[in-house]
């Protein structure tokens, strides 16, 4: 029965995301059944054969779901497949009897947790921004002193995709040499960190990402993964399912006509984030 939209099927085999399947739609690099697709087509998953540039995508259905927690060393791409022929974390899990796919993105110079699975749904929770499934990582750079910096992080800073700033970001470390900071983030979008660390003159010289949401990098070492627990299974919907308080914009509150005789409304106050907590390390 032809009751799936293209887009939607092509998200759940974990493949990509529903906006970039439409991409590769319209790009004409997806066919069912060897035909060109369109969007929003409806097909059987259970039958249809679906192919993204001549490559045939599973389905997922009667398959074993697999849910994985990698340390990405540094070097690696994080891509199912490298034009340019680029290590990808994809050679680190080809001991896995299932085609996986990375959830989101760490840039080949960055180190730390990343998350696989063959579960759209699954991947397509974790992404999206209304989960706010908080992302924390250790950060080292090369400057010192930097509690003005600091401040202005706090304050938040625009980059090329808006302005933005971290929930919290606490100073672990410092000597004569470096500062070691730990970030907390909401979406974690393309180089985010680093390019708040550009926006404020730090200057990024390691980054390893340790946690997403309850799931601990831990003692995993680089290049090695594990299953996730069902205890981090549950706790990552339950957070997905509630959010974080404090973190999805509320909305603005219609200003009221003043009645006959009456002073003028006050103008609602302007809807900010809050501030990231901050913490400063003395310097010894």
């Amino acid at each position: 029965m032809k009751d799936t939209r293209i887009q939607k099927a092509i998200a759940d085999s974990g493949y990509t995301s529903r906006r970039k399947a439409e991409e590769l739609i319209a790009a004409g690099k997806v066919k069912v059944n060897g035909h060109p697709a369109e969007i929003g087509m409806k097909v059987d998953v259970r039958k249809d054969i679906i192919t993204i540039n001549g490559e045939e995508i599973s389905s997922g259905i009667g398959e074993k779901l697999w849910y994985v927690a990698l340390n990405k060393p540094r070097g690696f791409v994080t891509t199912t497949s490298d034009e340019m022929g680029r290590k990808t974390v994809m050679d680190l899990v080809t001991d896995i009897p299932a085609r996986v796919y990375p959830i989101g993105r760490l840039d080949r110079n960055s180190e730390g947790l990343i998350l696989l699975t063959n579960d759209g749904a699954f991947a397509n929770m974790i992404m999206h921004p209304s989960g706010n499934i908080q992302k924390t990582y250790r950060v080292t750079v090369r400057e010192t002193g930097i509690e003005e910096k600091l401040i202005k992080l706090s304050e938040g800073v625009k980059i090329d995709s808006g302005f933005v700033r971290p929930i919290s970001v606490t100073v672990l470390e410092e000597n004569e040499e470096r500062t070691v900071l730990q970030f907390v983030i909401a979406e974690g979008k393309n180089r985010e960190i680093r390019k708040m660390c550009e926006a404020v003159e730090l200057t990024v010289i390691r980054l390893k990402r340790t946690s997403i949401g309850i799931v601990r990098l831990g003692m995993l070492q680089q290049g090695k993964w594990r299953e996730l627990t069902k205890e981090e299974l549950t706790g990552l919907h339950n957070l997905s399912k509630k959010g974080i308080p404090g973190e999805q914009t509320p909305k603005k509150n219609a200003a009221k006509k003043p009645q006959n005789g009456s002073k003028p409304a006050a103008k609602p106050a302007e809807n900010k984030p809050a501030k990231p907590k901050m913490k400063f390390a003395r310097r010894p």
